[in-house]
Order: structure tokens, then sequence, then C-alpha cells
């Protein structure tokens, strides 16, 4: 399945080149606007991302995400500064259907741990940021020295099943997803869900990461630049079912 990103900055809808939050286009001033506009074309599920709560450590567009809430009937997962259960809860409450782990997942895996436990592998989905294979923290500003395949693992372990995998040096580049990465990711660890994330293009790179195993994958700036249309997306999702 193909699911369309809303990244959030200050309450708009952005995009951002590898990562960099001084490198910024804005999309649409009105995300939920944006998200009644995808539900219209067939879109059943959006990708959200609190970018300055990815930054700060603290969900910072809660009151934009609530609206898109209100405005998208469909399956919506939201990520970015969420770092301890309550936090998690909330986004839950307030009708949520995945929130997404980052950051936490490496600096905080007991509270990993107790969020899958609580609330089960299909609510509590792992992101997996880095370049060259490892892992990047705090909105990317940060990398560590630990494998993504690392902590996939570990993850995994705790009980994650859903993976999104951002190879940050193509996101927002439309410079192709890194299929090398994914698809290594996707054979090691068979009984996960690796969902592809940075850098696709079109509808010739969708079809060459299903080839490469994955199912699911992420499409931000493609859309924005036309490069793979809402119609290519709808028909995308209808194969897959």
């Amino acid at each position: 399945m193909i699911i369309p990103a809303i990244d959030l900055q200050a309450g708009k809808s952005v995009r951002l080149y590898q990562g960099d939050f001084n490198k910024q286009t804005l999309i649409n001033n009105d995300p939920a606007a944006q998200a009644r506009e995808l539900e219209a074309a067939g879109v059943k599920c959006l990708h959200l991302v609190d970018l300055d709560g990815a930054k700060k450590g603290v969900p910072q567009n809660q009151t934009t995400i609530a609206k898109i809430r209100a405005a998208f009937n469909g399956i919506l997962e939201i990520g970015g500064g969420v770092r301890d259960l309550d936090r998690l809860s909330h986004y839950l409450e307030l009708g949520i259907d995945r929130v997404i782990i980052g950051s936490a997942a490496l600096l905080d895996p007991q509270f990993v741990k107790k969020a899958l436990q609580q609330f089960g592998p299909q609510k509590v989905v792992i992101g997996v940021d880095g370049t060259a294979g490892y892992v990047a923290v705090n909105g990317w500003l940060e990398n560590s020295k630990t494998k993504m395949s690392t902590l996939i693992q570990k993850m995994h372990v705790a009980g994650a099943q859903h993976f999104i995998v951002t190879d940050v040096a193509r996101d927002g580049t439309l410079s192709g997803p890194n299929i090398k990465l994914l698809q290594a990711l996707q054979t090691t660890f068979p009984k996960c869900n690796i969902i592809a994330s940075g850098g696709i293009r079109n509808v010739a790179d969708v079809r060459e990461l299903k080839q490469a195993g994955l199912q699911d994958m992420i499409v931000g700036k493609a859309l924005f630049e036309g490069s793979l249309t809402l119609a290519e997306v709808a028909e995308v999702n209808e194969d897959a079912g």
C-alpha cells in the first residue's frame, strides 16, 4: 500500500530536503483540507509527522492533528516527539490508529517495550531513520553508532512488527529509494513489515520496491511534484487489496 505523508511544521504542511529544517517547502497552509482532498482522491491511509515534535521531543502540532483526524475518515498514523506512555495514549484517545515511536526506540527501549505490551504491535509502529545504515535521532539532527538492523532486531524481540525505515539522505530528494538497504532488512527480518520511506519518485520505484519484497511505502514529495499521481496511488492500493 502507498501511504501519502503530511509533514507538519508550525501548523502547516511542509516538505524538508534530507531532513534539513532550513530547506523547507510549503505544501499547504491547511493540512486538514489537504487530508480531505487526499481522501476524496481515494486515499485510505495517511502518514503524519510532527516535525516540531521530533525536534523538541514533545508533540507540538496537536491542534492541527486533531483537525486532520476530524477531516479524514481513513487510517491515520502519527510520529514525532512521542516519548512516553501519556502522549502515546493521548494520540490513541484522539482517534489516531497507529503511533510511531522513533528516537525513543533507541534512547528509551523500556518505554517502547511497555508501549508494545500495553497497546500491541498494530498500534505501535517503530520508526527507524538514518544514514548509511546507522540510526539518526532527535529529528535526524544527531547520528548514532547503532545499526538500523541492530535496532530492528531489539524492537522485534520486544514485540514490534511494523518498522518505517527512512534513508535520511534520500528523503525529499526524489533520487529513488534505497532498494539495497530496504531489501536487505526485509530479507533479514521476514516476519516484520519493513515500510519503505525516502526518495520514492514514481510508480516505477513502487513496482521495484514490491519486487524487492516491500509491501508498504510512504510517499511525500513525489505527489507534490506530480511524478506520482493520486490516480496511480489509488490503482496500486486497489491492486494491493
